[in-house]
């Protein structure tokens, strides 16, 4: 994975009309902090940070928060807010991460080809959206892939056979079934009762890096001003 780069400026004021002021200035205030990062605010362009959430990692990438003063942080994403009516974003939230240290993240989850369950009139059910993995945070997938062409009506695919990149662990048991091709009854009975997609998942804030144990740091997400 490429490390993003993204200019940063230190912000002494808060509240309301300050985050007010750095809007109509095109910033947006913003917080970098983590188990050894005490809480550093700055402001940061929020066309910058789109360009960040529209990269092939969008919310798992790494980045390079060079501040003003010189000091460079080496943090991911961990929440952002959009304006509920304008849409733009309004404020970010950065978590520190060590390159050595492991983090827990969601990828992108897609199966791709056409199951001959599918072909013969059954349904193919993708039960996860994301899946919840942990390596390294360069070695973070952009997205995760199987091909359920040979599934046939009746098979699942499960977690055990996914094809993860070398350093890379899925945080789901081996006998999770991760997709599978369900006769159309069944899966509209199976539709009704299936939790929120991407359950069970790794401890993460809405997909954000979330350090697994004794790795990179989490912190305790702050107020924003």
């Amino acid at each position: 994975m490429e490390i993003i780069k993204l200019n940063a400026t230190r912000r002494e004021d808060s509240g309301k009309s300050a985050s007010s002021r750095l809007r109509r200035a095109g910033q947006i205030p913003a917080i970098a902090y983590g188990r050894e990062l005490a809480p550093v605010s700055v402001a940061i362009s929020p066309k910058a940070l789109l360009q960040v959430l529209g990269s092939d990692h969008g919310k798992n990438s790494v980045v390079e928060l060079a501040v003003e003063n010189g000091e460079t942080l080496t943090v991911m994403v961990r929440d952002y807010d959009y304006h509920p009516v304008s849409r733009e974003l309004v404020h970010a939230d950065f978590i520190q991460v060590k390159l050595d240290q492991p983090v827990d993240v969601h990828v992108p989850f897609r199966c791709v080809g056409k199951p001959k369950g599918v072909v013969t009139g059954g349904i193919l059910q993708q039960i996860f959206r994301t899946i919840p993995v942990r390596c390294l945070p360069e070695k973070i997938p952009s997205f995760i892939e199987i091909d359920v062409t040979e599934l046939d009506l009746g098979e699942s695919y499960k977690a055990s056979g996914l094809n993860l990149p070398e350093g890379v662990k899925a945080l789901l048991s081996d006998d999770q079934t991760i997709a599978v091709v369900n006769a159309p009854e069944k899966a509209g009975a199976e539709e009704e009762a299936k939790p929120a997609a991407g359950a069970p998942a790794a401890a993460a804030a809405g997909g954000a890096a979330a350090p697994a144990k004794g790795a990179a740091p989490a912190g305790d997400k702050k107020d924003k001003k």
